[in-house]
């Protein structure tokens, strides 16, 4: 027996606004956010379904006279009234997720966020209001808790029907798979699964904890674990006929018509059904499909409960699930037998479900501290290889409710994918500023050149960060084109090396001691106090380790705080050499801390440490980052992926460079080369970053690995008594074919310990 694609249930519940204005650039619609710019790395705003003409294809198809698929029911849509119920339109299969998954961190961050400060305004700037709006992070929505759902949100508890008494155990179902094994007869285990999976009441008739209570909570699913582990970790070692008849009843099951809001049963057999092994067959993919597809279409509170019974499986099993969903994304879109499948323009709701289904998944991952796997786990490479920029168009264009995109689902593409998206659409608002220039330029009837199709930088060294400050101040209108630095007194022509010389050298400066922020602001302490307040954790930064271990004392302290203390809601720091005194409330220097308050004194001193200190510095960083890189695209990412896109990572693997690197003029048999990878090789660390930085102009590996640096080793025909030398623009070291081991290894030395400036030769 095999399925075909059902007709779309019908549903009109409105999707939720968005959450205010973003950025001006790009082809969304105006000043504010694109439509399903609420979404999260947990989910997205509802997949709909873009195939305009859908009804009419399943129309033909079921005129015609292939019969051999047994269609299933249309999926009901009496929860359409929850809100963020099913999408918009006659085609709207899915419920949102942008209610409730954008809160899944809530949890973790307990007592935190109602003592949180106010949130960040930006100050009076000087011409504030020339800058485009600064997009608001997705992840910042309106946070509610996920365990308390407004009332509106909440499915009736409908009673439950009642279930078949089904007493076998786990001892009892491995009894009889051993029975079988030794005398061939499978009847007592084939009997099992055909009856156990021929209806959902089944499902939970043998595989729920207790028949009678009802496990309406979140804490519990009510589902033996243990039991589902074993029966199915047998199956896929059963006959074929047993594995058919499990099939068959899986069908059975999701042909039946539901009317109205699922029970908890319902969900706990799809919680049940979701972790069958067999799905990793393709040969299972359309069941697999209907199942996915019903449960994308359940409301939000019932994602709300599979959310949570989801986090409680095994890392182990929790892993497979994701990969079965992540293969199952791959093959629907690359089939490695075309044939084996429906054709796509049939089920352009497969992936859909399908992804919709993994961000409940990743839902569950993020509530569980430390997470069951890694977020990069989710990534699905193959998408790397599709039209990337289609999909962020389609996001910015469509975003909740007409075309499905992978981009409502960021958590999917893997930071190498969110890396091609960032640049390009870069790209394109360089060359849209440059282009503006231009027209600018010609309509004023003035000569135009090449300079003004740039951003054009030109620095001393000797006094880089106020040069730096005076031209930027000045071009503040060419921040979107593409940079050109230019260093007083040198011949150096910038292809990129040269900029990444100044950035290079800009950072460092800046967070020099000497530059921006004061010396305790540089000493951060990260203080993450827990619901109760009496057992902190702490992410230190700096020198901050006695304060957080003075905090925390202070929480936990048995005495009389107010006399063996002797504090005040007052506090103290150094700036340029200088003890200035802050209260952390109005009259804190008269307000003795004691045991009563205590608490609330160590969240007013972490949050003035963390914000109020560094306000104006933060401010004029997020303005000016905004200023330059407001984009649709940061919101794609996690603050992870902003770091490793941002410094690149820290950890170097020569080995791989040498895999990867290219030569011109050599062959990696060459005696040299094998001189220069023997050094290189047996490099510390620190000299490691140095060639790094000397061939590339930075000593961090760029997100791809070190295969994405494409370096290059060129013979150099020059005397063996000069130093290498690099071209950092094109990640190229000119070599020349030293004699020996030694004087290889002494040059280079010298080279990229003294590599600073550029020239011509």
């Amino acid at each position: 027996m095999s399925l075909q694609s059902p007709p779309a249930a019908t549903a009109a519940a409105d999707l939720p606004p968005g959450p205010g204005p973003g950025p001006g650039p790009g082809p969304g619609p105006g000043p504010g956010l694109p439509p399903g710019a609420e979404l999260t790395q947990g989910g997205a705003a509802p997949p709909s379904a873009e195939e305009g003409g859908e009804d009419e294809e399943e129309e033909e198809e079921e005129g015609e006279k292939e019969k051999e698929r047994e269609k299933l029911p249309p999926i009901p849509s009496a929860s359409s009234a929850a809100a963020g119920g099913l999408e918009r339109g006659a085609k709207n299969q899915f419920s949102t997720f942008s209610n409730f998954i954008t809160t899944i961190n809530q949890k973790k961050e307990g007592i935190g966020n109602r003592n949180s400060p106010t949130q960040l305004v930006i100050p009076n700037i000087k011409n504030v209001r020339d800058l485009p709006p600064i997009c608001l992070d997705v992840r910042q929505k309106q946070r509610i808790s996920i365990d308390k759902l407004p009332q509106e949100l909440k499915a009736p508890i409908l009673p439950e029907p009642s279930l078949p008494i089904r007493t076998k155990t786990v001892k009892d179902f491995q009894d009889d798979v051993e029975k079988a094994k030794s005398s061939g007869d499978w009847k007592a285990v084939h009997d099992f699964y055909s009856t156990t999976f021929d209806s959902f009441l089944e499902i939970n008739a043998a595989f729920k904890k207790d028949t009678n209570p009802p496990f309406n909570t979140i804490e519990d699913s009510g589902i033996n674990a243990k039991f589902v582990n074993v029966v199915y970790d047998a199956l896929l070692n059963t006959p074929q006929d047993v594995q058919k008849s499990v099939l068959k009843g899986i069908i059975n099951g999701l042909l039946q018509e539901w009317k109205g809001p699922r029970t908890k049963d319902d969900l706990r057999a799809y919680c049940i059904l979701l972790q069958n092994p067999q799905f990793s067959n393709t040969s299972t993919y359309v069941i697999y499909a209907h199942l996915l597809r019903q449960i994308a279409a359940l409301t939000e509170a019932d994602h709300h409960f599979l959310v949570h019974w989801s986090k409680k499986i095994s890392q182990r099993r929790f892993k497979q699930l994701v990969d079965r969903l992540l293969q199952f994304i791959s093959l629907r879109l690359f089939p490695a037998k075309p044939e084996e499948f429906p054709p796509m323009v049939k089920c352009t709701w497969w992936i859909p479900s399908a992804t919709k289904v993994l961000a409940l998944f990743n839902a569950a991952n993020s509530l569980v501290s430390p997470p069951l796997i890694s977020y990069t786990d989710f990534y699905n490479s193959t998408l790397d290889h599709i039209d990337l920029m289609e999909e962020y168009h389609n996001w910015q264009c469509y975003g909740n409710s007409h075309r499905f995109s992978f981009c409502q689902y960021p958590f999917i593409i893997s930071i190498a994918a969110k890396k091609v998206i960032i640049q390009r659409d870069s790209e394109q608002q360089m060359i849209s500023i440059a282009r503006q220039s231009l027209v600018d330029k010609v309509s004023r009837r003035q000569k135009p050149d090449m300079n003004m199709l740039f951003l054009n930088v030109k620095v001393r060294r000797t006094h880089l960060v106020s040069d730096s400050l005076d031209e930027l101040a000045r071009k503040r209108a060419d921040l979107k084109k593409k940079l050109k630095v230019t260093f007083v007194g040198e011949a150096g022509l910038d292809m990129g090396g040269l900029t990444k010389e100044w950035f290079l050298l800009l950072i460092r400066q800046i967070f020099h001691p000497d530059y921006v922020f004061p010396p305790l602001s540089r000493d951060r302490i990260l203080v993450y106090l827990s619901a109760d307040g009496r057992s902190p954790s702490t992410l230190l930064w700096s020198r901050t380790r006695e304060l957080a271990h003075g905090l925390s004392e202070l929480l936990s302290y048995e005495g009389n705080v107010e006399e063996d203390f002797y504090s005040t809601f007052q506090v103290f720091q150094e700036e340029f050499g200088v003890i200035k005194s802050y209260n952390l409330k109005p009259n804190g220097d008269k307000i003795p801390v004691t045991n009563q308050n205590r608490k609330e004194y160590v969240q007013l001193y972490v949050d003035f440490l963390l914000n109020k200190s560094i306000y104006k510095q933060f401010a004029a960083f997020y303005y000016g980052f905004h200023s330059v890189c407001a984009s649709y695209a940061l919101l794609l990412l996690r603050p992870e992926e902003v770091e490793i896109l941002v410094c690149g990572s820290p950890e170097l693997d020569m080995s791989a460079l040498q895999r990867s690197t290219q030569y011109e003029g050599y062959q990696k048999t060459d005696l040299t080369i094998r001189y220069f990878w023997d050094v290189v090789l047996g490099f510390s660390l620190d000299l490691q970053k140095k060639l790094l930085h000397f061939a590339t102009g930075s000593d961090r590996v760029p997100v791809g690995g070190m295969a994405d640096l494409n370096f290059k080793i060129s013979k150099s025909e020059t005397s063996t008594n000069w130093l290498p030398v690099a071209h950092t623009c094109f990640n190229q070291l000119c070599l020349p074919p030293y004699k020996n081991k030694k004087e290889l290894k002494q040059k280079l030395i010298i080279g990229i310990s003294n590599a600073e400036g550029f020239g011509l030769e």
